[in-house]
Formats: structure tokens, C-alpha cells, sequence
């Protein structure tokens, strides 16, 4: 099957292109694969009703009055699932993750898309007007952001350890029919001994469009600049 309609391809380039089309192939049916697994995973543990710190809906409306809201509270409905983001940022992490920074950049413009079909949050280990004033400088206004500083959910999901270092890490709850809060599913970076980074990198689609290219991805590593730099320009 061609992929194009261009001419002078080569005889080796075209059975080279074939032979990988068909790897892609398996890689999209293992994928699904996967996804069926985790789709058909028995019920996870009960968690607590964990209770986060959270400001006002308004990220430009200042950092005050501060609410406490329940782990329950962030499911919209019933039979909704509800997606949690570990970000990088706090305790022992005193400057913000650049890789979590640039997912959760990403997070903001599909969350209008996303919370049509599920929940979700970005949970932090950082002081509330910590966390929304790093986020006023990414404009990250249409988020859920919650400060976990004072409670144990992040490592209880082993994403923080016990001495305040911070992890990147995705969980995943569901609330059953009596009203009970379950984990279903947390992934994290290190999956394995020889797999350090790339656990989560699904959640980005710059890793991918890299890997599109003769270069791939080699060990890029996101630059960001925020608001404040020397050279005065904005955060992007």
C-alpha cells in the first residue's frame, strides 16, 4: 500500500516503508491490546476522600477565598471517571517540572475537549498561591488546580516519597454504585529498571512528532522560558 503518489521512490525505500508500515500496524493493534487490558481491570482499592486546598474558579481572581474540596467533589457526575495529573512542584521540587509544565500547557487547550467524557485535575504538592501563580504565568485557565501540601495523597500513589521528593505520575478513580472512591489505574515514568523515562510519555504528542523525524527524539528535553527571565519576554 503507497502512502504517497510521489514519483522516483526507490525499489529499497519502498520496501523499506512497507516493512515499517507493517510494524506500525502491530504497534497500533498491541496498543489496543493494552488499552483492553487496562479497560478490564478488576476494581481497585477503596482510597480516602483525600480533602485538597483549591482557590477560586477565576485564576485572575487572586488566590482568595481558598476552599477545601474533597477527592469526591472532582467527579461532575455520576458515572464519570475522574483523571488525576501529578505535577512536579513542591515540597523538595522548588521549581516547577519543565517536562510536567509542558504537558500540563497541553492539558489546558484539550481540557474543554477531555471533560466532556471524564474529569480531571492537576494536583501539586505546592502551596496554593504557589501553584496558581505559576499557572497565571503558563495561563493555565482552564484547569483544575488543587495543592496537596497538607494531606498524604501523593504518596499514598507513589508520587512523592518520604522525603518530599516529587514524581510525575497519572491516576486514574472511579466512584462505584454505593458511593465508594476507588483507584483504578496509576502509571508512572520509571516502569522498569531500564525504562527511566518514557512510562508516561503517551501524554505528549511531542515525543512522537520527533520520533517522525530522521533525528527522533534523542534526549531532547523541553526549554521554557516563563515570565520573569532575563530577557524579559513572556513565558511560552
Amino acid at each position: 500500500m503507497r502512502q504517497t503518489r510521489l514519483t522516483g521512490e526507490s525499489t529499497a525505500y519502498a520496501d523499506a516503508r512497507e516493512e515499517l508500515r507493517q510494524a506500525e500496524i502491530e504497534l497500533m493493534r498491541h496498543r489496543e491490546r493494552v488499552a483492553g487490558l487496562r479497560r478490564e481491570l478488576p476494581p481497585g482499592p477503596v482510597v480516602d476522600d483525600y480533602v485538597f486546598e483549591e482557590g477560586p474558579a477565576d485564576l485572575h481572581a487572586g488566590d482568595a477565598p481558598a476552599r477545601n474540596v474533597r477527592l469526591s467533589e472532582l467527579f461532575s457526575g455520576p458515572g464519570r471517571d475522574l483523571i488525576v495529573y501529578h505535577f512536579m512542584f513542591g515540597k523538595q521540587q522548588k521549581q516547577a517540572c519543565p517536562m510536567c509544565t509542558m504537558w500540563i500547557d497541553g492539558f489546558n487547550g484539550i481540557a474543554h475537549h477531555l471533560t466532556q467524557n471524564a474529569d480531571f485535575a492537576v494536583v501539586a504538592a505546592a502551596e496554593l498561591p504557589v501553584l496558581r501563580a505559576y499557572a497565571r504565568d503558563r495561563r493555565w485557565t482552564d484547569l483544575r488546580l488543587l495543592s496537596a501540601g497538607a494531606n498524604t495523597f501523593k504518596y499514598d500513589l507513589g508520587s512523592e516519597d518520604a522525603d518530599g521528593n516529587q514524581d510525575s505520575t497519572v491516576s486514574v478513580f472511579t466512584r462505584d454504585d454505593t458511593g465508594s472512591l476507588r483507584h483504578f489505574y496509576s502509571v508512572h515514568p520509571r516502569m522498569a529498571d531500564d525504562i527511566d523515562q518514557r512510562g508516561i510519555d503517551l501524554l505528549t504528542p511531542v515525543w512522537h512528532l520527533l520520533d517522525l523525524t530522521p533525528g527522533g527524539r534523542g534526549e531532547w528535553f523541553p526549554a521554557l522560558r516563563y515570565q520573569g527571565d532575563a530577557d524579559g519576554r513572556r513565558a511560552r
